[in-house]
């Protein structure tokens, strides 16, 4: 697969680089099952940092605050499998804030990012993450904002919606500009820093989600263990509502003169 060259030497941590609604879900609990790959989540995203303070139960100032390098002693230790790999996911959007609080621990304000990167998690590596079709991407994405459904496991019965999903061309022809934005400052990201990620599409990982997880296991120079088996947890979400919003967005896109180009992008 392109983009996966196998690890030369020995990796701590790895970093799961995307943007919404491109399976990351799924493949973060993928590599969770192995044991092997860390545990993967979004512990950096800053709307969730209270949510996981309270379930690490860190303690807070007298004016409710939060230790920094113990939320990131914490973050440490729940992203970790017993062999010591760390790892967690990062969108675009939250990159800026998890250099803001590392920068704020670690006593080299003038480390460029990488080195910051690997002076807190030890020799970090990168996953790339995306999806081809990002028109699909962004009616995934809005109906999850209006659902609030983002994810089920199959364990669980089917979430029931907070409100009826209704279709908006400008809403999901935004969100299209958004991923493409936040595609683009991924990619000039990794070459000013001068990595060079994985690169795992959506779309391979619905059409084989244990061969595209190997595929990373083998890029960080881990090996699953004997007789493990790695198993998905969460269940696809799109369905023919979802196709739906895709031929209406096309089809309004090519009976609307002068609607952006950029906005067609499958």
């Amino acid at each position: 697969m392109p983009g996966y060259r196998s690890s030369s030497g020995h990796v701590d941590s790895y970093l799961i680089c995307t943007t919404p609604r491109t399976g990351s879900t799924l493949l973060c609990g993928l590599l969770a099952s192995t044991t092997v790959a860390g545990q993967p989540e979004s512990y950096f995203r800053e709307p969730d940092e209270q949510l996981w303070a309270a379930r690490w139960d860190l303690a807070r100032s007298s004016d409710g605050g939060l230790e920094r390098s113990d939320f990131i002693r914490a973050a440490l230790a729940a992203g970790r499998t017993d062999n010591g790999v760390f790892a967690a996911r990062i969108m675009w959007g939250t990159l800026d804030h998890l250099f803001d609080r590392l920068r704020s621990v670690h006593s080299a304000p003038a480390a460029g990012d990488l080195d910051l990167l690997n002076l807190a998690f030890g020799h970090t590596r990168f996953v790339y993450l995306r999806r081809d079709d990002v028109l699909a991407q962004a009616v995934s994405w809005y109906r999850a904002e209006q659902t609030n459904v983002w994810q089920e496991t199959d364990r669980e019965e089917a979430k029931q919606p907070e409100r009826e999903p209704r279709f908006d061309f400008d809403e999901i022809r935004d969100l299209v500009q958004t991923i493409e934005e936040h595609n683009s400052a991924w990619r000039a990201w990794f070459a000013a820093v001068g990595i060079q990620p994985a690169e795992a599409r959506y779309e391979d990982l619905d059409a084989d989600p244990v061969g595209v997880t190997r595929d990373v296991l083998d890029f960080l120079g881990l090996k699953l263990p004997r007789g493990r088996q790695i198993r998905p947890r969460n269940r696809r979400l799109a369905d023919e509502l979802n196709a739906r919003w895709i031929d209406r967005y096309g089809a309004e896109l090519a009976a609307t003169p002068g609607r952006p180009s950029s906005a067609e992008t499958r």
